[in-house]
């Protein structure tokens, strides 16, 4: 018994030393709440695209430390409140593939590290899983598209942008001359550009490879505008002809935020709605120069629960508690009102399936139950990111998915798309008349 007490004291101040490190690299991130887990052993952020699922929950928790990152605070305002529901969520259920499945099915067939079900802006179902706890920092991968814009509608209601069919050069005058000179806001927004972009994640040499690799690197704002900047335009491919998925062009939306409000995007989000809504923890945005130049095609890493807070914001019209409006009247219609260029409309989604960078989410026609929910599909707008990461906002039933997943592969099959949009209709159904 001896023995033990004396190597826990003797562990005592190691332990004590590694957290006060780690409260340390916290405060240095401007940080005032060290998230959990903190995890002593990171993965090289240039392999990002070749991590293992173990491997991936601990670089997507941890994706803030791996890049420079620009904070953004609740400047100390107290939080929106979560209550939760007065009674348990009763079990969704859905039909994939022939069975039936329920959530726990859908926990392990999604690989998810995170869940979180709002009902009326009261939590009806939280889960953590993989270690993750409430006050980890999980990245948002392509779901920070939608946060941007979002921030753009703040930024035309302030009269900070003219409209979205100003041509991006006149925030951006170093793309004169380039593929983008005659591409307007609206045109990135939806991703119809007409400038040709590789966003295969499986590729090594595709734009968004060399993209990742330039984020790593070590100028990565000179590498990521040198990429951008010296794309083509797709032959006989004119703006607004053809929707193809680009997160260079959404870089791009981040550069007009940042260029037009004179601020990083983290600082003007912090600003103008995460200390004002407000959320209950800091969180971080990836950087490519501290201080001045963020990462607009993805990298905001923010806890779960305040992922559901801003959904709720967005679900609300972008009302603040007070009433305030933040966003245009119709902006949410609008960016909401999906493109029908070539390549937008589907089987799954016949008037188009993406927006100003929002989603629309439907099943495949032909699966057992995607007639049921199409209805629940067409009220319903979507953020996704690669791996699983998921913001489904139901506006009318006031209903809010927030999802963190570890999908085995980022080029993945489109069943785990169609589960989600069925999994999020059976909660649908198993909430309604909740209050």
């Amino acid at each position: 018994m001896k023995s033990r007490i004396t190597l826990v004291l003797l562990l005592m101040p190691v332990f004590a030393l590694a957290a006060a490190a780690d409260m340390m690299q916290c405060r240095q991130m401007g940080l005032s709440v060290c998230p959990t887990p903190f995890d002593a052993v990171l993965p090289k952020p240039e392999d990002m695209l070749t991590w293992n699922q173990t491997t991936r929950i601990v670089g997507f928790r941890n994706t803030y430390r791996l890049y420079q990152g620009d904070a953004f605070h609740t400047l100390g305002a107290p939080p929106y409140r979560l209550p939760r529901v007065s009674h348990k969520m009763p079990p969704p259920r859905y039909v994939m593939d022939g069975k039936v499945h329920g959530l726990d099915d859908y926990v392990r067939r999604e690989n998810v590290t995170g869940l979180l079900i709002l009902k009326n802006g009261r939590i009806a179902y939280e889960y953590y899983g993989g270690g993750n706890t409430d006050t980890t920092l999980w990245t948002s991968r392509s779901v920070a598209k939608s946060v941007v814009s979002i921030l753009v509608g703040m930024a035309i209601k302030e009269g900070l942008i003219a409209s979205v069919d100003v041509p991006v050069t006149k925030y951006l005058p170093e793309l004169r001359g380039s593929a983008w000179e005659h591409v307007t806001l609206r045109e990135l927004l939806q991703h119809t550009s007409g400038v040709a972009w590789n966003e295969h994640y499986a590729d090594p040499t595709s734009d968004f490879a060399h993209l990742t690799r330039c984020e790593a690197g070590p100028a990565p704002y000179e590498c990521v505008l040198h990429l951008v900047q010296t794309l083509q335009s797709k032959p006989g491919v004119g703006p607004g002809d053809e929707w193809s998925y680009n997160t260079g062009g959404a870089w791009l939306v981040g550069r007009v935020l940042e260029k037009a409000t004179g601020t990083t995007i983290a600082h003007y989000l912090e600003t103008r709605l995460w200390s004002r809504f407000a959320m209950e923890n800091d969180g971080v945005w990836e950087a490519l120069v501290k201080g001045q130049v963020d990462m607009g095609g993805h990298g905001f890493n923010a806890t779960l629960r305040d992922w559901g807070r801003f959904a709720l914001f967005v679900a609300d019209g972008g009302k603040l508690a007070s009433g305030e409006e933040l966003l245009p009247p119709d902006w949410i219609a609008q960016s909401t009102a999906w493109t029908r260029a070539k390549g937008s409309v589907t089987a799954a989604a016949p008037d188009g399936q993406f927006g100003y960078q929002w989603w629309f989410v439907a099943p495949d026609p032909g699966r057992a139950g995607a007639g049921q929910a199409m209805k629940t599909s067409r009220r319903t707008f979507w953020a996704e990111g690669i791996y699983g990461q998921v913001i489904a906002i139901d506006p009318t039933d006031r209903l809010v998915m927030v999802q963190w997943s570890t999908w085995k592969e980022a080029e993945t099959p489109d069943s785990l798309y169609d589960e989600q949009a069925l999994f999020f209709n059976a909660v649908s159904h198993s909430l309604q008349g909740f209050d």
